[in-house]
């Protein structure tokens, strides 16, 4: 059998040796455990939407006067009113797709945040040109770094989960497997300053099993074997000799509980997004033979990058999100920790209220985001919305990219405060936290 050398980049970010290693060899210091504990599980988990996911077109607004400045400025990308989902006292509506975010909200156990987007301090437009602004606005690749590592000029390789997860290590009381996993990839969100997190391919026992259909397997795994008993005396290789056992360890004792666990009655859509989330749940689900009691995890999804055909689209991929969210709500009112379990999406910015020539819309700013979980004060909206207005009070330029009001710092902090990091880690690992008046946001109870 060959192998691709991009579908082996692909394999190996799932594996957790992979992980580790890209994580931890650039710090091998060690971390103070807090003087806390608790016996009360939680759980963060964080849905990526890569590409720039639209949200101009997820939350409308749905009054008479709102929805007419809406279509006049969105042109061929606008959706017809009757086919929005209203939510609230009716003044926004949701897209036609996210049918079960609208039960959540309507339940009080789900939340959009407004205009929230990469900020060093607050800026309005009468400031912009002043400001100190995050570097490369626009730009997948920076933009997704930024909203991942909370450094808006990207000077830190460390993302705040991972920052999180160490700070709330006490919590777990002295278990080695890591409180961060991801089921896509080895993403900047989980590398923390001393630890690492563990990385699985969603459906698969973990272990090194991914390369076991090569013909050099045998010699694979001999490898794989003499690279954790290395004892050279040279720093750098004993350090990664120590990161490829604790992987292999962490891999061997995260297959071994999955291998038993009971499998979940609850039934996941037969997408990507629905196999990541099904295989949190089941991590979840053994989290009492994992000894944990905090827990972060990384789901993510591609093609939210709609230059082109974006009606169809962003139908299927938001069509796609809501049933997993469905799912993993479901899932976790299964397991009994619905009210221990918060979930909150992410993206790397917006996109232009106004449309392009290709039936797309192009790189914005602030957007819109969803938190949802038991413990989630729904039901209401966070935030402020923008003045959908082509060149108006918050549009930065005349094609609807609007100047964010709510920090994406304070975002995370909001859910970080809930997770148990105290106040004073909260000024570390968010330093851009203090440029803001209001620090928490008050949807988690």
């Amino acid at each position: 059998m060959t192998i691709s050398r991009r579908e082996f980049l692909r394999l190996s970010a799932y594996s957790s040796v992979a992980a580790g290693l890209a994580a931890r060899l650039g710090s091998f210091d060690t971390v103070s455990a807090l003087a806390q504990s608790s016996s009360s599980y939680q759980a963060l988990v964080c849905v990526f939407l890569y590409g720039g996911n639209d949200a101009n077109n997820m939350i409308i607004p749905f009054d008479t006067a709102g929805y007419g400045n809406y279509a006049k400025a969105r042109g061929k990308l606008a959706l017809a009113q009757k086919s929005l989902l209203p939510v609230g006292s009716g003044q926004y509506a949701l897209h036609p797709s996210m049918k079960f975010m609208q039960s959540l909200y309507q339940r009080g156990q789900a939340a959009p945040l407004f205009n929230v987007g990469t900020l060093v301090a607050p800026v309005t437009q009468a400031t912009l040109n002043s400001a100190k602004l995050p570097s490369n606005l626009f730009s997948h690749a920076d933009q997704q770094k930024e909203w991942q590592s909370l450094s808006m000029d990207e000077s830190s390789r460390y993302g705040w989960g991972g920052q999180v997860a160490e700070a709330v290590a006490a919590y777990n009381n002295g278990n080695t497997f890591p409180t961060i996993l991801s089921v896509y990839g080895n993403p900047a969100f989980g590398n923390g300053p001393a630890s690492f997190q563990e990385a699985i391919y969603p459906g698969y026992i973990p272990g090194l099993g991914w390369y076991r259909t090569w013909p050099q397997q045998q010699a694979g795994e001999a490898a794989a074997t003499t690279l954790t008993t290395l004892g050279s005396g040279v720093t750098l290789v004993q350090a990664t000799a120590n990161i490829f056992g604790d992987a292999l360890k962490n891999n061997a004792e995260l297959g071994q509980a999955l291998a038993s666990a009971t499998p979940l009655k609850t039934a996941f859509p037969n997408t990507y997004i629905g196999a990541q989330m099904a295989q949190v749940a089941q991590v979840m689900s053994v989290r009492q033979t994992l000894g944990l009691q905090r827990q972060i995890f990384f789901c993510a999804m591609d093609g939210f990058d709609t230059h082109t055909g974006e009606l169809a689209a962003q139908n299927n991929l938001l069509g796609q999100v809501d049933a997993a969210f469905a799912a993993f709500y479901a899932a976790t009112q299964e397991l009994g920790i619905a009210q221990q379990v918060t979930t909150f999406t992410h993206s790397d910015f917006s996109r232009t209220l106004k449309p392009n020539s290709n039936g797309g819309a192009d790189h914005a700013w602030g957007s819109h985001h969803w938190v949802f979980g038991g413990a989630v004060a729904g039901g209401q909206n966070y935030g402020t919305f923008p003045a959908l207005e082509l060149g108006g009070p918050d549009d930065n330029g005349n094609e609807g990219r609007w100047i964010p009001t709510t920090s994406v710092t304070q975002y995370a902090a909001t859910l970080a405060s809930w997770f148990g990091v105290s106040p004073a880690n909260l000024a570390t690992i968010f330093p851009n936290l203090a440029n803001f008046s209001q620090q928490n946001l008050g949807f988690l109870g």
